[in-house]
């Protein structure tokens, strides 16, 4: 950022993501340029051995009950703190009871759902990157990391299982995301369970069939309770039993939440039930967090009085000794939990639930930190032609003919958040140093600070990141207009996009079958579709915008004399044609103006549109000549 170019603070040469884990320390900003939020952490260069082993994660459950998610979630997300070092390193947010009425359902297929946005938005600016998202109904799962730990973080995938009409509805169940972090195999599980007193023996036996149908690819950690970390969160469900209502709210109104602890029927549970042995669950110190009137911090007054009850919970579980070694050849008891706060938060009132949240600290007596792919990139590019960059790998990496590096803004949201990419071509510089050059043309203009990373298309992580640097080409209008005439978007004309993409969908990557297996229903999908031109109107109820604007719109580029791409235009696998560009065809369904033009990216072929391929392209359609 602006407040950082000062020469003399920094070190002359090269931007790098060669180092193992840095440390992030808060750093003031000023003078911070528009499109990048003002709160965004630079993280600080530290030696190997300040670096921590230490891993903070938070977890968050919240039972939105169906409402609009409000204007901040800063405090339920401790963020805002200053200094950046003592934030979370992870953050998984697990949400039930979203609006998935059918029209909600299309808006949110077509678009990202306003949930998922509120917290892209708020953790952006805090250097925080969404690395998975799986939704099943009402139930989301959202997980986070910093950017800069996206290299250590491997082999991600989705399950989720659903239980409601004994099976066939999925209001209820349970939706995961597993991953290997740091060598150390972590799964994340959030769960809506039946509700009332009297289906205790339902819960459990719900929580006992997502445990049995969840299963993961490759070896180690198949199923959920394989993994050297799990943490079971949602909105449970159990109730507090033999007390009647006046008692439990005497309880609570003079703080004697003991007396209720015995009667709660997970902890009762704890105790009899096979399946719970090994969980762990910190105090609970907060008050129940359910049944709220809305908008209030008073428990229900309506004519049905439900009891307060804890439905909302946070446990974990360690992989005991003795359990089997982790993928990486490791004991898994060489990992330990500690939980440092666990609270719910009253001043949330949207819902009848209160969101709960619990921060831990991982300590790992070992850690892989070898980043697959180190990229080298200038301190600063002020002509085109310096936007180059360097990049080697480690011999075991298994590199895709789809692989590519894209270019972020500093508080990019996700890893397809880019403002440009170019394809990781196959091009020996000096031994397994390889190099690749943005186009003139897909480079920002103007000033402000950015990060390189290279996509893995295998691994759909990035595995390889930089350090932030600057970007200061000058602006013009005759550039503009170039840009415009070559069909190849500005930041001018990004304002002035429409993108219909989920999270998942904006990428130069071909279609390929998602991990994420979901046995309930769902609607198709309309990845890479674009409508220009429109207004910025994202949803009808939006709130803050993004920490930086959205993606530029992906046009089918045309390959200069060269040879080399324009943004996108390298040719895929066995001589597959790069994007194509669809004729203007937009179906009657979706009820949008015919005048639109539609585009999309699909560097893979083969009749699919985009990273997902769950939309099979129409027969009229055909691509481009």
């Amino acid at each position: 950022m602006e407040g950082q170019s000062s020469r003399g603070s920094r070190r002359p040469g090269t931007r790098t993501g060669l180092g193992p884990l840095p440390m992030p320390q808060g750093v003031a900003q000023t003078g911070a340029p528009s499109k990048v939020d003002s709160n965004f952490q630079l993280p600080a260069k530290k030696s190997a051995a300040l670096r921590p082993l230490e891993p903070r994660i938070t977890v968050v459950t919240w039972n939105v009950g169906t409402a609009m998610p409000p204007d901040d979630v800063t405090s339920l997300l401790h963020l805002g703190g200053g200094d950046d070092s003592n934030g979370a390193d992870m953050i998984a947010i697990g949400l039930q009871e979203v609006n998935s009425m059918i029209n909600k359902r299309l808006k949110d297929a077509l678009f990202t759902d306003q949930w998922s946005e509120l917290f892209m938005d708020a953790l952006g600016p805090f250097n925080f990157v969404l690395v998975s998202s799986v939704r099943m109904q009402g139930v989301i799962l959202l997980l986070f990391a910093k950017y800069y730990h996206l290299p250590f973080l491997r082999d991600v995938q989705t399950d989720c299982t659903r239980t409601g009409l004994g099976g066939y509805w999925g209001n209820k169940g349970g939706v995961s995301v597993r991953l290997a972090a740091f060598g150390h195999m972590l799964c994340f599980l959030n769960c809506h369970l039946p509700a009332h007193m009297d289906k205790a023996e339902q819960r459990k036996d719900n929580f006992q069939t997502i445990l049995s149908l969840q299963q993961f690819q490759g070896p180690g950690a198949q199923g959920i309770l394989d993994h050297d970390l799990v943490f079971w969160f949602g909105d449970l469900n159990f109730r507090i039993e033999s007390y009647d209502l006046h008692f439990v709210k005497f309880a609570i109104d003079t703080d004697q939440l003991h007396q209720l602890w015995e009667k709660d029927q997970l902890n009762m549970a704890k105790s009899t039930w096979p399946i719970l042995k090994g969980f762990q669950e910190g105090p609970l110190n907060f008050a129940p967090t359910f049944k709220f009137d809305v908008g209030t911090n008073k428990y229900d007054t309506s004519a049905k009085k439900r009891k307060p009850a804890w439905t909302d919970r946070i446990l974990w579980k360690v992989k005991p000794p003795g359990g089997g070694p982790s993928p990486s050849g490791r004991e898994s008891h060489r990992l330990q939990v500690t939980q440092h706060s666990y609270r719910s938060h009253m001043e949330y009132t949207v819902s009848d639930h209160k969101p709960v949240a619990a921060q831990f600290v991982l300590q790992f007596a070992f850690r892989d930190d070898m980043p697959l792919v180190r990229l080298e990139v200038a301190d600063e590019w002020v002509r085109p032609e310096q936007a180059v960059v360097r990049y080697r790998m480690e011999t075991v990496f298994a590199r895709s003919s789809w692989d590519w590096i894209g270019l972020y803004r500093v508080g990019f949201r996700h890893c397809k958040d880019y403002v440009a990419y170019v394809w990781a071509k196959h091009e020996d510089v000096d031994g397994n140093t390889y190099q690749v050059t943005f186009s003139e043309e897909s480079l920002p203009r103007g000033h402000g600070d950015f990060i390189l990373g290279y996509y893995s298309h295998n691994l759909s992580i990035l595995i390889g990141v930089t350090e932030p640097f600057q970007i200061s080409l000058p602006t013009s209008e005759s550039a503009s207009s170039s840009t415009d005439s070559s069909g190849t978007s500005s930041e001018g004309e990004d304002d002035s996009t429409l993108e219909l993409l989920a999270p998942k969908s904006r990428s130069p990557s071909p279609g390929k079958s998602k991990r994420h297996r979901s046995r309930s229903p769902g609607l198709a999908r309309f990845p890479g579709l674009a409508l220009r031109p429109s207004s910025r109107e994202r949803r009808g109820a939006s709130r803050s915008p993004s920490p930086r604007s959205r993606c530029l719109s992906r046009v089918a580029p045309d390959r200069s004399s060269d040879g080399s791409s324009r943004g996108s235009s390298e040719e895929g696998p066995a001589g597959l044609p790069g994007p194509w560009a669809f004729p203007p065809a937009v179906p009657r369904s979706l009820g949008l103006l015919p005048a639109f033009r539609l585009e999309t990216v699909d560097p893979g072929g083969g009749g699919s549109w985009g990273p997902d391929r769950e939309a099979s392209v129409p027969n009229s359609l055909s691509p481009s000549p």
